[in-house]
């Protein structure tokens, strides 16, 4: 082999790199923005997370904000709804499974499994009942003391579950956690 032959093949094998080369970054070019619009906007990261200051929140209250378009119910309970709560017999309940998003797997529906905190102060809930979806009347409603739901008569005891009506499951719970003592993150 002589060496314009070598020169040729080298300039040749060049020249199908660089074209291969140019046709990858240009197909990179223009899939990308296809790619990137499937991202969620800005908008939407912004409702992913929010901080809720609790500090005004006293036992026996509860306060209602709006999270990722839903009614959230964050309650402070009383001494006697915790104990209220704690005495159910889960044979008593429609639904025996917590529906909280806290944990990894569906665990029974017990009053510890429901609150944020171990010494069950505090319940933070969805506010949308489960049979079709209205939002229940809280403060003590209902035959269990906990939330009713006006439009088709759905109770819910102090923890939010179920326990009369037709709604199948407890109302569920969302991510939650502390960020210190008076401020409580959703999401």
């Amino acid at each position: 082999m002589s060496n314009a032959e070598h020169d040729h093949t080298t300039r040749r094998d060049f020249i199908y790199y660089a074209t291969a080369g140019a046709g990858a970054v240009i197909t990179g070019a223009a899939v990308w923005p296809l790619v990137n619009q499937m991202n969620p906007s800005a908008d939407v990261l912004a409702l992913a997370s929010i901080r809720v200051d609790i500090s005004a929140v006293d036992p026996g209250t509860q306060l209602t904000v709006l999270f990722q378009g839903k009614p959230v119910f964050i309650r402070r309970r009383t001494e006697a709804e915790i104990a209220e709560a704690r005495a159910v017999e889960m044979s008593d309940l429609i639904d025996a499974e917590a529906n909280n998003a806290n944990f990894d797997n569906d665990e029974p529906a017990t009053d510890e499994n429901r609150t944020l905190d171990e010494a069950g102060e505090w319940l933070v809930q969805s506010g949308v009942c489960t049979h079709l979806g209205c939002v229940p009347v809280g403060d003590g409603a209902g035959d269990y003391g906990g939330w009713f739901c006006p439009c088709h008569g759905s109770h819910y005891d102090t923890a939010g579950r179920i326990r009369k009506g037709p709604a199948p499951r407890n109302l569920p719970i969302p991510t939650a956690s502390f960020v210190d003592e008076t401020t409580l993150q959703l999401g």
